[in-house]
């Protein structure tokens, strides 16, 4: 959830999966998942470089697929079978969010080209076939679609994370954030001033069911491992060069039963030697990175 991140090379290989082409790499036996190109450029554009830098989401588009689908939801299933501890939470408490967002989700899917959703089992677009297993939402959930999905509650005054699905942590450790307020969670990051921590709350308190939002950050990586995850007093220099371009699309989704927000994680993540130089400068001139 942070809003920045820190920065090698890479034997980048070109994978065809389904019709659908991404790089892929080894990098100390790292698999690397790059996209072809960032959908946005978030530090390019006015209103999404201001923080929160929050958008309205046109039409239904609150979860996407995209080129990288295949490979990413391979690393997710490899996670999921090899880490669930470290990339899965649910307590009890959040178990009726979970369950309504299960519902949700499948229920977009069933709109949605390449997803065939039967009683079951689900076919993704890659053709993998899912089993549906209500009694682990999140689990499941995290097998189908390309985000990360953490459940916010509201716990007192704020809203606190609850459970997730998190897959591809950008330096941050599911452990250490459960159970935490946003401000709490974005205590590391100097620029969540309390003013910033007011504006996001009302902004969850203020979003209708029928409105998602959504916002995207951006960080700069010398690796590209999309699992991330680094501790809270985990400090790394200002990445000023780096090899990766990440950013995140990140939504928000009322869910109207159990009164839960969605946060869905999107990642994209593409070679910073590939974005055209007015992005490279446009970062030079945020301090973010030597042009």
């Amino acid at each position: 959830m942070a809003l920045l991140g820190a920065t090698g090379n890479v034997a980048i290989g070109w994978v065809f999966a389904g019709g659908l082409r991404f790089d892929a790499g080894k990098e100390g036996g790292m698999t690397v998942i790059l996209h072809e190109r960032l959908p946005l450029m978030p530090w390019m554009r006015p209103q999404t470089a201001r923080l929160p830098g929050i958008q309205p989401v046109v039409g239904d588009a609150w979860l996407e697929v995209d080129e990288a689908y295949g490979a990413q939801m391979a690393e997710r299933d490899r996670l999921i079978r090899d880490c669930r501890d470290l990339v899965h939470a649910l307590p009890d408490t959040a178990r009726p969010a979970a369950a309504e967002l299960y519902l949700r989700v499948l229920d977009k899917l069933r709109g949605t080209a390449g997803f065939e959703v039967g009683q079951d089992s689900v076919r993704r677009p890659d053709g993998v076939v899912v089993a549906l297993d209500a009694s682990q939402p999140l689990l499941t959930l995290g097998r189908l679609v390309q985000e990360d999905l953490c459940v916010m509650q509201k716990r007192g005054d704020e809203h606190a994370l609850t459970a997730a699905i998190l897959c591809f942590p950008a330096s941050w450790t599911l452990a250490e954030k459960l159970g935490r307020s946003m401000a709490a969670i974005h205590l590391p990051v100097q620029i969540y001033t309390p003013d910033l921590a007011k504006r996001v709350q009302r902004l969850f308190d203020a979003i209708r069911p029928e409105q998602p939002l959504w916002r995207m950050n951006f960080h700069i990586y010398e690796d590209g491992a999309l699992f991330h995850p680094r501790p809270e007093n985990y400090r790394h220099p200002v990445a000023r060069q780096g090899a990766f371009m990440r950013a995140e699309r990140q939504t928000l989704l009322p869910l109207p039963q159990t009164g839960a927000v969605l946060f869905g994680i999107h990642t994209y993540q593409v070679l910073l030697k590939s974005l055209p130089a007015e992005a490279v400068q446009a970062l030079a001139d945020l301090g973010v990175m030597q042009a």
